[in-house]
C-alpha cells in the first residue's frame, strides 16, 4: 500500500427517493486507501447529512489503512510494515484490530488448505519487485528465477506466527519471515467499518474499495427497499459484453479477484498477482472468481482460495459454508457457478 494521501470527491446526483421525501442519492469517492478507489453511495436528506457519513467511513478506513500497511510507517503507528521490520528481533505490541486481523486470517488458512496464507510474504515480494520492474521496463521484463521463490517458500510457514493476545503482541522468529495481507485486508476492513455503520442504525449504504463492495441493507426506489445492483466484470478484454452478469444484494458483500487486476507480461506471456502457494507461481486454472457473502473479510478471502484451488475442491468448499455462492470463468472462457448462485442473478449474460 502507498503512503496515505487522500482526496475527497461529492458527487451530488439528483434522484429523488419516493419512499423517503426529500432524500437524495449521493456518490462520495476518494483516493488513497489500500491502493485504490473507495466509493460510497447512499440516500439522505441533505448534502451535509451524506458529506458527514462519508467522511466517518473515510476516517474508519484509513485507520486500517495505516494498519495493515505493510509498506509504510506511521508515526505513533505499529504496524504489520513494524511487525515485519521486527522480524527475528523482538515481539510487536499491536493495536487489538490486527490481533484480529491476524486470527482471521489464520482461520482462512486452515479451513482453505493453506490456499490463502499471509505467512507468504517471502515469495510474494520477488512477485511483486519482479512485476513492478516489468511494468516500469517491459523490454527488461522477467520471470523471477525458481530458485529464489523456493528459498524464500522456505520461510512462509504460518504457524511460525506467534500471536499473543493477552499481550497484544506479534512476533515473526525468522528475520526472512514476512506478512502480507493482501489477500484479506480490504475485505475485513470493510467488514469491520460496515459493521461499526450498522450498530450505530446505519441501514442503507453501498461501500466499494478498490470494488470490494459491502452492501447495508438495501436502497430506496419509491416503493420501499430495493436491492443494490452490481455488475460482475468480465475478465475477457477482448468480448464485446463488459460484464458477465449483474447481481441484486442487500446486505451482502460480493467480491472478485481476476487476473486483470495487477498482471506484467514476459515473452507474450501474462502473470498476474494471485501466487499459489503450492506451485509458487501465478495460479492458472481460472481467469475470475466472484464471492458473494454475508461477510466482506470472508468473501475477500475465498475469492483469492477459489482462485487458487481445483473447481472440485473450490465447490465442496463453498458448499460446506451457509450463505455464500461463488462464480468462476476458467481459463477456457467457461462460466460455472455455485447451486445458489442463480437466485442473486438480475440477467444471465453467459
Amino acid at each position: 500500500m502507498r503512503r496515505l494521501t487522500l482526496v475527497f470527491l461529492l458527487v451530488l446526483l439528483m434522484v429523488t427517493a419516493g419512499c423517503r421525501p426529500k432524500t437524495t442519492r449521493y456518490q462520495a469517492e476518494f483516493l488513497g486507501l489500500f491502493d485504490t478507489v473507495t466509493t460510497i453511495i447512499g440516500y439522505a436528506e441533505s448534502k451535509e447529512e451524506f458529506t458527514a457519513l462519508a467522511r466517518q467511513v473515510q476516517e474508519q478506513l484509513a485507520k486500517y489503512h495505516r494498519l495493515f500497511d505493510i509498506y509504510h510507517n506511521y508515526e505513533g503507528v505499529n504496524n504489520l510494515k513494524t511487525i515485519n521490520d521486527h522480524a527475528g528481533v523482538a515481539p510487536v505490541k499491536v493495536d487489538r484490530e490486527i490481533i484480529a486481523l491476524l486470527l482471521f486470517a489464520k482461520a482462512q488458512y486452515y479451513a482453505t488448505g493453506g490456499a490463502v496464507n499471509i505467512a507468504l510474504g517471502p515469495v510474494l515480494k520477488i512477485w511483486h519487485d519482479y512485476r513492478t520492474q516489468g511494468i516500469l521496463d517491459p523490454h527488461a521484463a522477467e520471470v523471477p528465477p525458481r530458485h529464489l521463490l523456493v528459498e524464500a517458500a522456505r520461510y512462509t510457514t504460518l504457524e511460525g506466527l506467534i500471536i499473543d493476545e493477552a499481550a497484544a503482541t506479534v512476533y515473526l522468529p525468522d528475520a526472512r519471515m514476512r506478512l502480507d495481507v493482501g489477500a484479506v485486508a480490504k475485505g475485513f476492513a470493510v467488514e469491520r467499518v460496515a459493521r461499526q455503520l450498522e450498530a450505530e442504525g446505519v441501514s442503507s449504504l453501498l461501500l466499494s474499495v478498490g470494488g470490494n463492495i459491502r452492501a447495508i441493507g438495501g436502497k430506496p426506489d419509491g416503493k420501499g427497499v430495493a436491492p443494490w445492483k452490481i455488475g460482475i466484470k468480465n475478465p475477457d478484454p477482448e468480448s464485446p459484453v463488459p460484464q458477465l452478469c449483474n447481481v441484486l444484494i442487500r446486505g451482502e458483500a460480493v467480491v472478485s479477484s481476476g487476473v486483470y487486476e495487477r498482471y506484467y507480461t514476459v515473452d507474450g506471456t501474462r502473470y498476474h498477482h494471485i501466487i499459489d502457494p503450492h506451485t509458487l507461481m501465478p495460479a492458472d486454472y481460472f481467469t475470475s472468481v466472484t464471492v458473494i457473502s454475508r461477510d466482506s473479510g470472508l468473501a475477500d478471502a475465498l475469492s483469492t482460495a477459489l482462485f487458487i484451488l481445483p473447481l472440485e475442491t473450490g465447490l465442496e468448499l463453498v458448499e460446506g459454508l451457509d450463505g455464500v455462492e461463488a462464480l468462476w470463468v476458467t481459463d477456457s472462457g467457461e462460466v460455472i457457478s455455485s447451486a445458489g448462485f442463480s437466485a442473486y442473478l438480475e440477467e444471465q449474460s453467459w
